[in-house]
């Protein structure tokens, strides 16, 4: 075996191991290779040399002797401030310490977008808290002003807005990021499940479907068999008569009276009673559920259904039979 003077294996080792050799280093990262985010939170009343142990047990400096003696060598940590940072094992304590001086991580709330909620639903929500000013949302999603991650041939994201709950920071909301996260969380949760796309409907058909699917049955095992009746009297041109989408445009849902003025209003593109095919875009937002019904209808020999007054649904194959559903449920 051949052998190295003293010397030389100490700079070897210097060399492999260059936290040892050079304590305090500020310019050396303890895993280069590993930029995956770390959340490391500043305690009140903290000093930048109090920080070494918990900076060590998160793994993102190698020893308090390196943190310490970097900061003794002329780092200024007096500009640390309390709260939580985005950090990483790839940064140097160099950059380590420009984060900790750099504003803290928002304290984040949860904010829940219901399932079925429509666009006007999710705008009074936020601007009930305090979070926008009344309409900023419903702005950004009807105008489509942020760039989708992929093509929505609706003429606003209703529909595409995914119900889910999402972290965001405690007092002001940045909408247009609020309304991406939404979109990119479609296409993670749902669109990108079908690559392929979905044979004779489009992105557009699938959505409006799953929306009013959402509304008109309650039990998610039985969306698609609606979801086959709705596709059989679009096939067959008969008119939907979804009572649903003349809730869409009310302020308020279950506004009875409105309804029923909605369902008279010959030129209201979402009176499915009057107006054949789809309404123009959805009338909210449905789950997964809903939209995976919508692309995998279940075939039937059904023609129409009503849910009795307990929410459950009693299909019919003809006319005469679902007018005999309406007497016998008292559903008019």
């Amino acid at each position: 075996m051949r052998s190295y003077p003293l010397p030389r294996v100490l700079t070897l080792l210097c060399g492999l191991l260059l936290f040892a050799c050079l304590p305090g280093d500020g310019n050396v990262a303890v895993d280069p290779g590993n930029p995956e985010p770390v959340v490391f939170e500043v305690p009140k009343g903290a000093s930048g040399g109090g920080l070494g142990a918990k900076l060590v047990r998160e793994g993102l400096v190698s020893s308090e002797f390196n943190w310490k003696i970097f900061l003794k060598r002329g780092a200024d940590a007096s500009c640390i401030k309390a709260g939580k940072f985005q950090l990483s094992r790839a940064m140097t304590m160099t950059e380590i310490l420009a984060a900790l001086c750099g504003p803290p991580l928002a304290d984040d709330v949860p904010f829940l977008v219901v399932e079925g909620w429509r666009i006007r639903d999710i705008d009074k929500e936020l601007a009930d808290k305090g979070w926008i000013e009344a309409g900023q949302y419903a702005d950004v999603t009807t105008n489509k002003s942020v760039e989708p991650p992929f093509p929505v041939e609706s003429p606003t994201y209703e529909g595409y807005l995914y119900p889910e709950t999402y972290m965001v920071p405690n007092g002001e909301v940045d909408v247009k990021r609020l309304v991406a996260r939404q979109l990119e969380t479609f296409q993670e949760r749902f669109l990108s499940k079908h690559p392929d796309g979905f044979g004779k409907r489009t992105l557009h058909q699938i959505v409006v479907v799953a929306s009013m699917l959402e509304r008109e049955e309650p039990k998610p095992e039985n969306r698609p068999i609606v979801a086959g009746i709705i596709y059989k009297r679009l096939d067959r041109n008969f008119g939907l008569g979804i009572d649903a989408t003349s809730h869409y445009k009310l302020e308020n849902w279950n506004d009875r009276k409105g309804l029923l003025a909605a369902l008279r209003d010959e030129n209201d593109p979402y009176n499915t009673r009057l107006k054949p095919g789809l309404p123009p875009t959805a009338i909210g937002n449905p789950t997964l559920a809903s939209l995976e019904a919508a692309v995998a209808p279940q075939a039937s020999e059904w023609l129409y259904y009503l849910h009795d007054k307990d929410g459950n649904i009693h299909p019919a194959r003809t006319a005469a039979e679902h007018e005999a559903n309406r007497k016998k449920f008292g559903v008019y």
